[in-house]
């Protein structure tokens, strides 16, 4: 997962993007970047870590000018990031463009290699999103026939790049010369949101992952851009936007909602709070009907995102809401932290038990989601050790049992709890007397009811089903291989392998 950044202003866009992206340092803590541009000429700094390390005074002298992009990343292979594949990415042909991408593609082997063999472009990295970037700088230079660009011929490169590429994208791009660019892939899988400043010298522009950007930074909410859209802000500050797809379908990922986003964000016209509150109001229905004759004391969530799920859960129930657990903010989201032993070390770092708010009380745990397990079983332990008597689990999300394919690190069964076992076997893993997972329905129906309008989600990572209709037990296979330096991986599963060639037949 990662958050994107592009404006364009009247003023130095140095600031308003280094500030941006500490709104959005939750989306990644491996690598930062901007990429700013000063008549014709791009600056960019970039490198590992967060963003208040990246950046230095004398690099934020460099980066002049009012237009630029900036990036936080975290690397989807799951392993530390490598310096050179931090982003803003650059090409200088045709035009000169830095790219940012927040997502996946499914098909960047395949776009490799065409990029070889058929447009005469070299790849550097092992990152999709310079193969992205080098897609998007050959379809500009081919519906520009090598001279100028306005915005039909910028509009006719996405709409190729849409024409070629699969997966997940949200992305902002600067075109030396011309302005900032931004697009989304045709199911909206990735969010991205476009925000207006009203200034005495015309509109300042900023597009962002999130809205929380935006108003942190003093922009008004204007819309989400739609799938399949691309926006342009020109250097006189005009916003010009066209829908570059033919069949765009808004299919959000349901894990922003979940886990990965602010809750003080707006994203697709839901409210990321409100749904969270919604899910803990079916999560305690679901409850009450599961467990009627449990008893619990007290209901204590797993900070920080499930607080408002455990809070509406408890206050349906009309049981004791309390916080448990106090949070050391210093140490990193340990979810998206590479390595397991560094993820389950980091737990005990992270959170410490309030002794008095366990100590011969059924608890019940709430979490927003249960991934690998590992956080779960150590916090199961913790609550045990601070004198719990029953130490219940619910998840607001249903079980992570399928891999995550479009920017999330999760792709490997091998490493998802839920994989190959039923309720009962997972309680045992984390160690809980017992344990209740929401249903997809519901979760869906949560977000749902804070936006009608929305019909359909990617939900892939709990029911299998993938919407870009090419992901294959082969392909999953493929990437478990060269997360695991092997050649081949076996199914772990041969149930779930039927069940995921089901699920992908099925669409």
């Amino acid at each position: 997962m990662c958050g994107i950044l592009g404006v364009v202003s009247h003023t130095p866009a140095n600031q308003l993007l280094y500030d941006g992206l500490q709104v959005l340092q939750h989306r990644g803590q491996d690598a930062a970047g901007i990429a700013t541009m000063d008549g014709n000429t791009l600056h960019f700094h970039k490198g590992n870590g967060l963003v208040r390390d990246v950046f230095r005074t004398r690099n934020m002298r460099a980066l002049r000018g009012n237009v630029g992009i900036a990036h936080v990343r975290y690397p989807t292979a799951g392993s530390a990031v490598d310096h050179n594949e931090a982003q803003p990415f650059y090409v200088n042909s045709p035009f000169g463009i830095v790219l940012g991408h927040n997502g996946n593609l499914t098909n960047a082997e395949e776009l490799k290699k065409q990029l070889f063999v058929e447009d005469l472009r070299h790849v550097n990295t092992n990152s999709d999103s310079e193969v992205l970037l080098n897609v998007m700088a050959h379809e500009l230079q081919a519906k520009s026939k090598g001279l100028r660009l306005d915005t039909d011929t910028i509009f006719a490169a996405v709409s190729a790049v849409h024409q070629r590429c699969r997966g997940a994208y949200a992305v902002v791009a600067v075109i030396a010369g011309y302005g900032l660019l931004g697009f989304r892939d045709i199911y909206g899988i990735r969010p991205l949101v476009i925000g207006v400043c009203d200034t005495q010298d015309g509109p300042e522009y900023l597009i962002a992952s999130e809205s929380v950007a935006l108003d942190t930074l003093g922009f008004r909410f204007l819309r989400d851009v739609q799938p399949g859209e691309a926006v342009f802000v020109d250097l006189q500050g005009q916003l010009h936007s066209k829908q570059c797809s033919d069949n765009p379908k808004l299919n959000s990922c349901i894990f922003e909602y979940v886990y990965f986003a602010r809750p003080d964000s707006v994203i697709d016209g839901v409210s990321v709070y409100e749904s969270r509150l919604l899910m803990g109001e079916f999560l305690a229905d679901k409850l009450a009907r599961v467990w009627p004759d449990v008893k619990i004391d007290v209901v204590i969530p797993i900070p920080d995102s499930s607080r408002p799920s455990a809070l509406q859960l408890a206050n349906r129930l009309n049981i004791p809401f309390r916080e448990g657990f106090v949070k050391n903010r210093y140490i990193g989201r340990t979810f998206i932290m590479p390595g397991q032993a560094m993820r389950k070390k980091s737990v005990r770092q992270k959170l410490n038990a309030i002794g008095i708010e366990f100590k011969g009380k059924n608890v019940l745990l709430v979490d927003d989601s249960i991934v690998r397990g590992t956080t779960s079983r150590e916090i199961v332990q913790m609550a045990r050790d601070a004198g719990a008597l029953k130490v219940y689990f619910a998840s607001a999300a249903p079980p992570v049992r399928f891999p995550n394919v479009y920017g999330i690190d999760m792709p490997s069964r091998a490493e998802l709890i839920a994989t190959g076992r039923n309720d009962d076997q997972i309680c045992a893993e984390i160690g809980a007397d017992a344990l209740i997972y929401q249903d997809l329905e519901d979760l869906k129906s949560a977000v749902r009811k804070a936006n009608p309008a929305i019909v359909d989600f990617d939900a892939s990572c709990f029911d299998g089903k993938y919407i870009t209709g090419d992901i294959t037990p082969q392909y999953l296979n493929a990437i478990e291989a060269r997360r695991s330096g092997e050649k081949q991986t076996a199914p772990e599963d041969d149930q779930m392998e039927l069940e995921l060639a089901m699920s992908v037949s099925s669409m």
